[in-house]
C-alpha cells in the first residue's frame, strides 16, 4: 500500500455491502487507514498481515487482497480479498489468489491457506474455486449482519511446489 491508495481504500473499506461477507462491523476514518498505511512494513512476522492493493497493469487500483492471522508454527494464513464492484468478472479475484498462493508458497513459505466464505456468495465461492481452493468445512450460523446469522464455508488451498 502506498500512501495514495488512502482515499480509495478509504472508499472500499467503508463499503458496508461488503461487510457481511467479512468481519468488519464499523467504519474507518481516513486518520486510522492513514496510520495503517504508514504503520504497515510489510512483513508479516512484524504486522501479522500484509495487505496488497490489487491493480491493473495501468496501476488502476481495483481490489484489495490480504493474507492475516498467520500462525508462523504451523505455516498458514487466512486470506481475504475484495474486488470493487465494477470490476468483478474480469478475473482479478482469480488471478490475485492464484499470485497470492505464490507469493505465500515462495516468499512466507506457507504450507497453506484458508478463507472463510459466506455460503449463499455464489461468486466469491466460485472464485475461490477457481484459484485451487476447496470446501474443507461448513460453518453453521458462522456470520452475523446485525439481523441474522448466515452460514459459511471454510475453504482451503494446500500449498506446494
Amino acid at each position: 500500500m502506498e500512501p495514495e491508495d488512502l482515499d480509495w481504500l478509504y472508499r472500499i473499506e467503508n463499503d458496508m455491502e461488503a461487510w457481511v461477507h467479512g468481519v468488519t462491523n464499523v467504519p474507518y476514518s481516513h486518520y486510522a487507514l492513514r496510520d495503517f498505511i504508514a504503520h504497515s512494513t510489510g512483513d508479516i512476522y512484524s504486522d501479522g498481515q500484509v495487505r496488497m492493493i490489487v491493480e491493473t497493469v495501468d496501476g488502476e487500483p481495483v481490489g484489495v487482497a490480504d493474507v492475516m492471522s498467520f500462525d508462523a508454527k504451523n505455516n498458514r494464513a487466512e486470506v481475504g480479498i475484495i474486488i470493487e464492484r465494477r470490476h468483478r468478472g474480469k478475473g482479478y479475484g482469480t488471478q490475485s489468489l492464484t499470485l497470492l498462493a505464490d507469493y505465500a508458497l515462495r516468499i512466507l513459505h506457507l504450507h497453506q491457506l484458508h478463507a472463510i466464505v459466506a455460503l449463499d456468495n455464489e461468486e466469491s465461492l466460485r472464485v475461490f474455486e477457481k484459484a485451487g481452493f476447496s470446501k474443507s468445512a461448513f460453518l453453521r450460523d458462522w456470520l452475523y449482519d446485525g439481523e441474522r446469522y448466515y452460514e459459511a464455508v471454510l475453504m482451503q488451498k494446500m500449498l506446494s511446489i
